[in-house]
C-alpha cells in the first residue's frame, strides 16, 4: 500500500487513528502492529511471515545477550544475531547477484534464485541489527514481544525508513504522550511531504521517463534529465521520509530528521550529512566506528571511508552501478580530506558548484539500469557520440517542465521556510498564516487527490531498496 493512494488515504489511515485513538494507552501498541502487518500484506502478504521470523530471531536474541552481557557468550550472541539477520537479506536481495557474477568468471550456468524483493527488508533489517547491538552496548532488552514487533513493522516508517533507531524510540514504545497540537504537526508535515511526492517528485519522474524514451537526445536534454532526478529523487525521498515523521507525530513518536536542504551543501562531507542522515549515521555507528574510525591512524581511516562507502552503495542495490556510486563516494570524501577542504572553504560559491556538480553525476550513475547505460548518460553530458546540443525534444521538454524545475530548484533550499518564518514572527503575518494554513492544506489535499484519482502517481524510489 502506498501513502500516496486512494485506498491510504481515504480508508486504511482514518480507520486506523479510529481504533487507535479509541484504544486503551496499554493496546494502543497491538492496534498499531496489527494495523502495520496489515499495511505490510496487502501488497505482499506471503513476506509477512519473513518479517514475523525476523522479529522473533531480534526478540530471542536480545533477550540472550542481555543475559550474557558481560561474558563473551554475548558477543558471539550478538554477532550471530547479525549475522542471521544479514543472511535474509543477502538471500532475497543480493543471492542472484553473486551468482550472476560467479556464472559469469566461471563460465557455469549455476541457476538463479530468482525471489523477489520484500518491500522494505534492508531498513527493518537494519533495525533489527541496531536493537541487537544496542542491548549488547548496554540497552535494556525489550520484554515485550508485541513491542518489539510494533518498532519494527510500523507502517509509517516500515517501507522507506528513516531508520528508527530503538534506542531513540524505546521509552515511546512503553509510554507517550497524546495531544491535538502534536496531531496537528504531524498532519502538516504529512500533507507537506504528500505534496512533494504528488505535485513536485512524479512530475518530474515524467520528465525522467521521458528522456529514457526519446530517440533524439541532446546534450541540454541529458543535462535536463541528470537535474530533473537529483530533484525527483530528493522530493520523492525526503517526500516519503516527512510523511513517515508527521505520521509517527500522529501517533505519538519522534522520528529522527531524515533531510536537511542537502543541495546547499558546499562538501560531499556536509551533504551526506544532511541526506538520508539516518542511513549515514547507522553506517558510522554501527561500521565506520566498530572498524576503528579515525582513531587508528589516517591510513585505517581511509580504508574504513571505503568500506562503509562500498557497502553503502551496495546497500542500495544488487548491482555494479550502485557499489560504483559508493566507491565514488569513498573517493570524493578521501580527497576532501587529504586535500580539498582548505580549498572549498576559500570560496562558497565554487565549492557548491563544485558539490552539486559531483552529486548530479553520481545520481546520473545511480539511476541506470546497468554501468553500460550509465557510462553512456554520462558520455551524453559532454556530447559524446556526436549527438547536438540542443533537440527539438529537448526544447519541448523544457517548455512543458520548466516550472516543476524552477519550482523545484527553489523547494530544494530553504528560501521559502524562511520568509515563511519572517512573516510570522510579525503578529498579523502570524494570525494570517494560522487562517490560511487550514485553508491552504485542505486545498492541497482536494488537489493532490485529484491527481490521484486520475491516476498519476507512481511508486516511491526508495521501495525497491
Amino acid at each position: 500500500m502506498l501513502f500516496s493512494s486512494i485506498s491510504f488515504l481515504y480508508y486504511f489511515l482514518p480507520l486506523t487513528l479510529m481504533l487507535y485513538f479509541a484504544a486503551p494507552k496499554e493496546l494502543k501498541n497491538t492496534v498499531l502492529l496489527l494495523a502495520s502487518l496489515l499495511f505490510y500484506s496487502w501488497g505482499e502478504p506471503k513476506y509477512v511471515l519473513l518479517m514475523g521470523v525476523s522479529v522473533l530471531f531480534g526478540y530471542g536474541f536480545g533477550l540472550l545477550v542481555e543475559k550474557n552481557r558481560e561474558k563473551r557468550a554475548g558477543k558471539v550472541l550478538c554477532v550471530l544475531s547479525v549475522c542471521i539477520s544479514l543472511s535474509f537479506l543477502l538471500c532475497f536481495k543480493y543471492a542472484d547477484f553473486f551468482l550472476e557474477n560467479f556464472n559469469a568468471v566461471t563460465g557455469l550456468g549455476v541457476p538463479l534464485l530468482r525471489l523477489a524483493l520484500p518491500i522494505g527488508i534492508s531498513f527493518y533489517t537494519f533495525q533489527i541489527i541496531s536493537y541487537t547491538v544496542d542491548v549488547y552496548r548496554g540497552e535494556a532488552a525489550q520484554r515485550n514481544l508485541i513491542h518489539l514487533a510494533a518498532y519494527v513493522a510500523m507502517f509509517p516508517q516500515l517501507i522507506a525508513g528513516p531508520i528508527v533507531r530503538y534506542s531513540h524510540i524505546a521509552g515511546q514504545l512503553a509510554g507517550r504522550e497524546h495531544s491535538f497540537h502534536e496531531a496537528a504537526l504531524g498532519i502538516r508535515r504529512f500533507v507537506t511531504g504528500l505534496a512533494k511526492k504528488i505535485l513536485i517528485a512524479n512530475q518530474l519522474g515524467e520528465l525522467c521517463a521521458l528522456y529514457r524514451a526519446s530517440q533524439e537526445k541532446s546534450v541540454l536534454f541529458c543535462w535536463m534529465y541528470a537535474v530533473a532526478f537529483a530533484l525527483h529523487i530528493y522530493f520523492d525521498f525526503s517526500g516519503y521520509s516527512d510523511m513517515a515523521i508527521g505520521l509517527g507525530r500522529v501517533f505519538g513518536f519522534r522520528f529522527c530528521e531524515n533531510f536537511n536542504y542537502p543541495y546547499i551543501s558546499a562538501s560531499i562531507t556536509e551533504f551526506w550529512r544532511r541526506w538520508h542522515i539516518s542511513l549515514g549515521t547507522w553506517f558510522r555507528d554501527y561500521v565506520y566506528i566498530p572498524l576503528g574510525g579515525n582513531r587508528k591512524g589516517r591510513g585505517r581511516q581511509l580504508i574504513n571511508i571505503l568500506i562503509v562507502w562500498m557497502l553503502t552503495g551496495f546497500w542500495h542495490g544488487a548491482a555494479w552501478n550502485f557499489i560504483l556510486w559508493g566507491l565514488m563516494f569513498a573517493v570524493l570524501l578521501t580527497v576532501e580530506k587529504l586535500w580539498l577542504f582548505k580549498g572549498l572553504e576559500k570560496s562558497r560559491i565554487l565549492s557548491h558548484i563544485y558539490t552539486l556538480f559531483f552529486v548530479m553525476i553520481s545520481f546520473v550513475i545511480f539511476n541506470a539500469e546497468s554501468l553500460g547505460q550509465a557510462f553512456s548518460d554520462l558520455a551524453g553530458l559532454v556530447g559524446a557520440g556526436g549527438i547536438p546540443l540542443i533537440s527539438a525534444e529537448a526544447v519541448y521538454a523544457l517548455q512543458s517542465f520548466g516550472v516543476v524545475l524552477l519550482a523545484g530548484g527553489i523547494g530544494a533550499t530553504p528560501v521559502v521556510c524562511f520568509w515563511v518564518k519572517k512573516f510570522s514572527e510579525h503578529p498579523a503575518g502570524a494570525e494570517a498564516l494560522n487562517l490560511a494554513e487550514p485553508l491552504m492544506l485542505t486545498g492541497l489535499v482536494l488537489v493532490m487527490t485529484a491527481y490521484l484519482v486520475d491516476g498519476s502517481f507512481n511508486p516511491f524510489l526508495y521501495f525497491r531498496f
